[in-house]
């Protein structure tokens, strides 16, 4: 049965999982993946729970297909899926089309104790009763149930295969309307780069593409609704302020290339204790010292250099994050809470609301704590990145003064 007893209201879960790792490594990695997967469904018991995948299918999606399939067949098909009888799932595997591919898949399951649930027709303006099991993927682009769109390629102009975009739905349940928004924001292709400036450049290509993104969902076209976006918005730590702070004490050396001058590699040795070496950065290596920093109390310490979301303050809201950074995490199978050194331990993947949104889960808390915000296998390998995820309850009768506004009942 889902839900607790003892909780009224009908039960959400929202995760977020970059998964491109998975199809990389799909033998060692997905069994683990799904079982600590199944275990938060299973302790959480939602009505209706949601899954946005990014990087669906991994880096080399034409590979990747039969991997793929059988993915989407497990989580469907699953024992532990087995009370979830209607489902919407809505996968990007247009992998040809460098215009359009985002590599989303957004999943979306509905437990046989959920009565009214329906899903918003883009097209025909109109809700729509949720019946069976349907899978998307060779029609995404002319399903009306969604909005999907790749940002424009001058957004991210060094990064010619970028595929990053975002993908939207819209549902009402328990008289409550909301947007759930797949999306995936653009990297930091280079440390040395992100070390230059404070906020740095990627940091600003980012607060670009997520603006774009939440003009978009709140234009005139549509009747506004709360709205949930979660999925890998790549925020980074400010890494100048991070740097400056591991390495107070430090001296830098410049490594440069012999033929263009240019600098490939930052050095910083303790001023004393031998020039011990403390961190190293190029391009694609952020090696330090000590990973405890990024572990110690869920790296706690190190959330005041996470500055990406103040820019967006007033439109989304996000609840305290009490686990450590989501990303990037060892492939090694034996290493489930180790840092890859590749880049400096971020919470790339985040679910967050609109004021709305937070007003509906606020005023569904009771004495009893029902709202979750944590991370998935903490101590397991689940790739590079580890899923995120918010659990909450819509009380009854929480979203009734919008109701009507949203005209719910009007289905066809």
């Amino acid at each position: 049965m889902a839900g607790k007893a003892a909780a009224p209201g009908t039960a959400v879960l929202l995760v977020t999982a970059n998964v491109g790792s998975l199809f990389d490594d799909p033998e060692n990695l997905q069994k683990n993946w799904l079982r600590e997967f199944y275990q938060v469904v299973h302790a959480h018991r939602p009505h209706f729970l949601a899954l946005h995948c990014q990087e669906f299918g991994g880096k080399n999606y034409e590979a990747s297909m039969s991997h793929v399939d059988k993915f989407v067949k497990e989580l469907l098909s699953s024992d532990a899926m087995k009370e979830y009888n209607r489902a919407r799932v809505y996968l990007d595997e247009n992998y040809k089309s460098q215009e359009h591919f985002t590599a989303l898949g957004s999943f979306y399951f509905l437990h046989e104790s959920l009565k009214n649930i329906y899903q918003f027709d883009f097209k025909a303006k109109k809700y729509k009763k949720v019946t069976g099991k349907e899978i998307y993927s060779d029609t995404l682009e002319s399903t009306p149930m969604l909005e999907k769109e790749k940002f424009p390629q001058d957004y991210f102009p060094e990064c010619k295969w970028s595929r990053k975009g975002f993908l939207r739905t819209r549902w009402c349940l328990a008289d409550c309307a909301f947007d759930l928004v797949n999306i995936h924001l653009f990297h930091d292709a280079s440390n040395l780069v992100a070390w230059e400036t404070s906020p740095s450049v990627y940091s600003g290509t980012r607060h670009k593409a997520l603006g774009y993104v939440l003009d978009r969902i709140i234009d005139q076209r549509f009747e506004k609704a709360s709205y949930f976006v979660f999925g890998d918005f790549n925020f980074r730590l400010d890494s100048k302020s991070v740097v400056e702070t591991l390495c107070t004490k430090a001296t830098m050396q410049t490594v440069r290339a012999a033929d263009t001058n240019e600098v490939v590699k930052l050095i910083f040795r303790e001023s004393d204790n031998d020039r011990k070496v403390m961190l190293q950065l190029e391009k694609k290596l952020f090696d330090y010292v000590n990973q405890e920093v990024f572990r110690d109390d869920n790296g706690t310490a190190l959330l005041e250099f996470d500055k990406e979301l103040s820019v967006f303050k007033d439109r989304l809201y996000e609840l305290d994050i009490s686990f450590p950074p989501s990303y990037p995490y060892s492939e090694d199978c034996s290493q489930g809470r180790q840092y890859m050194n590749t880049r400096c331990p971020a919470w790339c993947d985040r679910v967050l609301m609109s004021p709305s949104a937070k007003e509906l889960i606020l005023r569904s808390e009771s004495e009893e704590k029902v709202v979750t915000y944590d991370h998935i296998g903490p101590n397991v390998c689940m790739g590079d990145h580890k899923p995120v995820f918010l659990a909450f309850r819509i009380a009854p009768g929480a979203g009734k003064p919008h109701a009507r506004v949203h005209k719910c009942c009007v289905v066809q």
